[in-house]
Formats: structure tokens, sequence, C-alpha cells
């Protein structure tokens, strides 16, 4: 749905009038995602009458949509036992561990002081305690699961009753009587399985899981990998703790394309359009900073062949190219292996083999783009043979030496624990830039003496 001014405007005048029965016409049938968007763009009072408005599910289901920071004060005006009685009632316990995390710590034990369900609490807290980019972080504790030695009676009772809390029922886990994951049983094949067939038989013991421990990025891997819409969670003992959803790996991977992209742009936080002056300029800040020393660094490559400038001033035409062709292989390499990696698809026993393909694929972009120098220089230029061949030559090695450190620098990057991603953005540009500028002279020096 789109938000325009006028209707948000309406919806704003209808909870400053009191009329009610106006308002209850205009949201009718939103999603709760447009709802979010609506108190979201509405003044914070007008925000809370509207929440006041909706029923106690699609309240709850509001407050899960809400931008993080938005719904971090948009807490502070409802009370601790309001927002204990949602978690009872409506929201799931890795939902409601989500809000409470962006919580301060006091406010974090009132809320689940509140909570008369102490189950639900204990889940809760229990969620709280794992890292949020872990698969402990991301998983709920509302799952159906049932004991390999049940009868078919007990197992179909049992999953009637442990699914009325449970809004999507995806598949039934079997455990032993130590809680230990032996198996799935999906739902079709409970249907579809004749009574006098034994349980034994359509259980399905080969089961995909992840450790409570495992990275949010090994989660979407192996959901992706697997096509799952549920991932159950163990212990290091392989007990039972959890299942991941598909909605939260979607939300896994927007963070983690956002973070790339950010990354890419020379950004060294996350950060959103409406942070404050002092938020976005300390995220943009460094790596301005870094390209400016890349910069002096440039010219102080200039600097040093200032001589064989002098004398041979229309290398100075070229610089601009060979810069920006070196930084545009090293980009396109380092994306490439940032995607491996990402995907996992980049395994250490190919890594040599990538070498040897990005050396390649270098050589051969290097010498069409000296090619096209080439033939540019011949009919359409009168420059001297000598400054042809010096940048026909430097475009084969810029690019060569790029592309080979396009591939290498995201590398080291993963293996020391860094973003690899930060390998596409101004860090390599810059490399390359310098580099290049040294490669273009050198050559240049070289030639000219060759020819002279």
């Amino acid at each position: 749905m789109e938000l325009t001014p006028d209707f948000l405007e309406h919806v704003s005048t209808c909870l400053q009038t009191g009329n009610t029965e106006a308002l209850s016409t205009s949201i009718e049938g939103l999603h709760p995602s447009d709802l979010a968007g609506i108190m979201e763009d509405l003044a914070a009072q007008d925000a809370l009458l509207l929440y006041h408005q909706l029923e106690d599910s699609l309240a709850a289901d509001v407050l899960t949509e809400l931008d993080e920071d938005f719904r971090e004060k948009f807490l502070e005006q409802i009370s601790s036992k309001e927002i204990a009685d949602q978690f009872s009632e409506h929201i799931d316990s890795d939902d409601a561990a989500d809000i409470l995390a962006d919580l301060p710590q006091e406010r974090q034990r009132e809320i689940l002081a509140e909570i008369q369900d102490r189950e639900l609490a204990s889940d809760i807290e229990d969620l709280l305690r794992y890292d949020e980019d872990s698969a402990g972080g991301l998983m709920a504790k509302e799952l159906v699961q049932i004991n390999e030695n049940w009868d078919r009676v007990t197992i179909f009772n049992e999953i009637r009753n442990q699914a009325q809390d449970i809004d999507n029922v995806y598949t039934v886990y079997v455990v032993n009587n130590d809680n230990q994951l032996k198996g799935i049983l999906p739902l079709k094949r409970i249907l579809l399985a004749p009574d006098s067939q034994p349980l034994s038989d359509i259980i399905l013991d080969e089961v995909v899981y992840v450790n409570v421990n495992s990275s949010k990025e090994k989660v979407a891997q192996t959901m992706q990998k697997y096509d799952l819409v549920a991932l159950p969670v163990v212990d290091a003992n392989l007990k039972l703790l959890g299942r991941i959803t598909i909605d939260d790996v979607v939300d896994v991977i927007q963070e983690e394309a956002e973070k790339d992209y950010q990354l890419q742009a020379g950004l060294s936080e996350d950060v959103e359009a409406d942070d404050s002056i002092a938020i976005l300029t300390r995220a943009r800040l460094p790596w301005l900073l870094v390209g400016l020393f890349g910069g002096i660094m440039g010219a102080q490559v200039i600097g040093r062949y200032e001589t064989e400038i002098q004398l041979h001033p229309e290398m100075a035409f070229f610089i601009p190219l060979v810069a920006a062709m070196g930084g545009n292989a090293g980009v396109q390499s380092s994306a490439i292996v940032v995607q491996g990696i990402a995907s996992g698809n980049l395994q250490h026993g190919r890594l040599w083999n990538k070498f040897f393909k990005e050396l390649s694929i270098g050589l051969i972009n290097g010498f069409v783009c000296a090619l096209v120098i080439l033939l540019y220089s011949y009919f359409f230029s009168r420059e001297s043979a000598e400054l042809a061949l010096t940048v026909s030559t430097a475009m084969v090695a810029v690019i060569v030496c790029s592309s080979v450190l396009g591939t290498f620098i995201p590398l080291t990057l993963n293996r020391f624990s860094v973003d690899p991603a930060l390998a596409t953005g101004p860090f390599i540009t810059t490399m390359n830039d310098i580099i290049g500028l040294l490669l273009y002279f050198s050559i240049g020096r070289l030639m000219y003496g060759v020819f002279m």
C-alpha cells in the first residue's frame, strides 16, 4: 500500500477527533507492515492512539513489524504490563526476545516480571542469553515435538494440543527420552500413511539441523542449500532447543545485503537516511579519509616521476584512464569472490583454481583493452608509438594485478574474520589507484628508455 500524505492526514484527523468508525473503515484489511508504516509516519501521540485502536492480535503483529529505532521509543509510552500481556497472548518467543533485546536491561526485567506464564518468561530469558547473530538468537521455542516411543493416538493428540499455540506448523520433530533430535515427521506423511503402517516407517531420520552457536550466515546458507522453510536448532548433545523459520532467515539475508552494500559504498557502520548528522558523519568520514590518504599517496607517486612527466607531458593524459581501469578490474574480481564467500560456494580446495582463473581473465581483459588503445592510437590519435606501447602495456599489467589483488584481498580479510565486503569498496579502489600509477610510470620509464 502507498502511504500518501492525504491518507496519513485523514488517519491523523480521525484519531484526533475520535472518529473511530471512519478510522476503522480506512485501515480495514491493511497488512500489519502497512499499519506499522502508518504509525512510523504519524506523530508519537497519534501513533499511540492508533495502536490502542487495533485488536490485540493485530496490535501484536504491528509491534513486531515496527522499525527497531521507532519501536524502542514507542514502547516508552506503553506500560510494562501491557507489553507483557502481548507477549503472553500473541507474540512468539523469538519476536519477544528481539523486542526486549532493544530495550534497557532494567526495562527488560520489568516486562519479564509481569509475564504470568513463567515458562514463556523463562524461554524469552533463555533466548536473550544467545548472541543475536547466532542460531540461538534467531530461533523460537515454539514447535511441535513427539517422542519416538509414543503410540499413534498419543501422537495425534499431542500434535493437536501443541499446534494450538503455534501460528505455522511446518513439521513435527521426533525426539527420544533425553530430548535428543532423532528425526522429523512431515505432516503430509502423517496424513497419508495408513493406520497399520508403523510410525518408524514414516519418520525421516536424516535431519538437517544447526548448532545453537552457529552464525546466522551459516543458518541462511543451510536453509538456502536444502530449500528448507524450518530448521531445527540443537546443542552439542543434539538436544532439541528450538526452530528457525524462513521469515527470520529472509530478514538475515536482507540485513546482510544492506550491510554489504554499505561497506561497498564506504560506510563503516549500519546507518539510515533519517539518522542524525553526527551518526552519518561518523559512518562516512573514515573511508573518505582513507580515500584522501590514497589520493595523497597517488600524488606522491606522480611527484616521484615529475622529471618523466616534464620530458613527456603526454603521459599525464592517460593517468585517469589507467587508475580507473585498475579500480574497475579490482572491484569486479573482489565482488565475485565476496559473493562466493557469502554463498559458501568458494571452498578452500578451489583457491588456486580461482587464482589461475582470475589471472587468465585478467590477461584476456588486459590484452583486449590494450588492443583497443593501440587501435585508437593508430587511427584516431597522433600520439607517439612510445606512449601507445606504454599505455597498452600498463593496461595489461594493471588489469592483471588488480584482478589478482581483487581475488586475494577479500580471501585474506575473510581468513582474519573481517567482512570481505570491505574489499569491494574504497579500500581496494584506493590501493589499485596507487599500484596502477606505479606500474604506469615504471613501464613508461622503461619504454621511453628503450625507444630513445
